[in-house]
């Protein structure tokens, strides 16, 4: 799923349409490479397609169904209430607004009844990156290195100040891949 295929095949442009892949990742229709997951192709089948859905929205708002399990079944004035709850957001904000309207247009299309795979079968998937690992160089071929990864997920501020990115990416420097 690439921006030109939603510019020109979904005729979705501008600031919509750069967002969708990203959103698309989100709820596990598409992988971090941009191809397509096996959610997505179940959801490309009519028989499926509601079930897929319903199992994207439970990975994509998986925050909201773990405070309420039945998320999908509020009225809109509990679910803003839920929204809220999840994202901090304040109830007048366009964020939520827009949050619960995705929501519930998604929605639309599923089926929570409906038998799927489990969804935290799908969400590790999607959501755990591979990342590589290092094995310290040892003497010995036949003993066993220690391999450790980790995962970062970083959220910066909102500013153009170059000093503030340069801070922090020193400090993970210095303090992360130094060992100190």
């Amino acid at each position: 799923m690439t921006t030109d295929f939603i510019q020109t095949k979904l005729a979705i442009k501008g600031g919509t349409g750069a967002s969708i892949a990203a959103y698309l990742k989100k709820i596990g229709l598409v992988n971090s490479d941009a191809s397509p997951t096996d959610l997505y192709k179940r959801f490309r089948n009519t028989q499926t397609s509601g079930a897929s859905i319903a199992e994207a929205i439970r990975i994509g708002y998986r925050e909201l169904f773990d405070i309420n399990e039945y998320c999908y079944a509020l009225n809109d004035k509990d679910l803003l209430s839920l929204v809220c709850q999840a994202t901090g957001a304040s109830a007048a904000s366009r964020t939520a607004e827009l949050t619960i309207a995705t929501f519930k247009n998604l929605k639309a299309f599923a089926d929570f009844d409906a038998k799927s795979k489990t969804v935290d079968t799908m969400s590790e998937e999607v959501v755990t990156p591979t990342t590589p690992t290092y094995r310290a160089p040892t003497n010995n071929q036949e003993s066993l290195g220690l391999n450790l990864s980790y995962t970062i997920n970083l959220n910066l501020p909102a500013t153009s100040d170059q000093a503030v990115f340069n801070a922090i990416f020193r400090s993970l420097r210095e303090h992360l891949l130094n060992g100190e």
